[in-house]
């Protein structure tokens, strides 16, 4: 996969090479006129981008016009409602400029697979922005698929997906069921397999959906 890290910051754009490089194609951009010279000469996949090189308005521009490139965005200052606004405009990452190179990799072969790749604090703003019940159709306001994904799980998996949905960390679950965070881990596995959800927040975008 091809990635294409944009900053004015050499410093920024030099750890996140570290980071990426040799295992991903890199190439880089100190602006967004050399951002939009690259994506002509080269096929990008995804675009790490600074968050202090582009405003928002640039952003939705850039989303429209690079349709199927995946967009990661990265904050000095993380936000969650500018978070939220970014992946309103169809970005798959929000993280913050200076997270650990090993979690930056650990982000972009999420985004590779296919998932999305918050921090725990915009997850939680995510989750608890979303109405329980929300989207509910069918009679009686069931959504019967909904139902179904749910119905697979055991009690505990079932405590510990009500627990998702209200935006607990593993740590905090673990607290309140009295067990480890291994086993929370664990049960999450199962849980994911049998609701067949690609993670924390759909999982708990489920449960609020079919549960509220």
């Amino acid at each position: 996969m091809a990635i294409l890290l944009c900053s004015r910051n050499d410093t920024v754009r030099n750890k996140w090479f570290e980071a990426l490089h040799p295992d991903w194609q890199v190439h880089q951009a100190d602006s967004v006129e050399q951002m939009y010279s690259v994506l002509k000469q080269f096929r990008v996949e995804m675009i790490l981008i600074h968050r202090n090189m582009i405003d928002m308005g640039q952003l939705k521009e850039l989303a429209g016009r690079v349709a199927g490139v995946k967009l990661f965005v990265l904050a000095d200052r993380p936000d969650d409602q500018e978070g939220a606004g970014c992946l309103y405009l169809g970005c798959v990452g929000y993280a913050n400029t200076y997270i650990a190179k090993p979690r930056l990799r650990a982000a972009v072969e999420a985004v590779e697979s296919g998932l999305a790749w918050v921090g725990s604090s915009l997850m939680q703003y995510l989750i608890k922005s979303v109405p329980a019940g929300a989207g509910k159709v069918g009679e009686g306001g069931e959504d019967i698929q909904d139902n179904q994904a749910l119905s697979g799980l055991s009690k505990r998996e079932y405590q510990i997906a009500v627990l998702i949905a209200d935006g607990l960390s593993n740590g905090e679950i673990a607290a309140q069921l009295e067990i480890t965070e291994r086993t929370v881990k664990s049960h999450l596995s199962s849980i994911y397999s049998k609701t067949q959800t690609k993670g924390r927040l759909n999982l708990a975008l489920l449960m609020r959906k079919g549960t509220g």
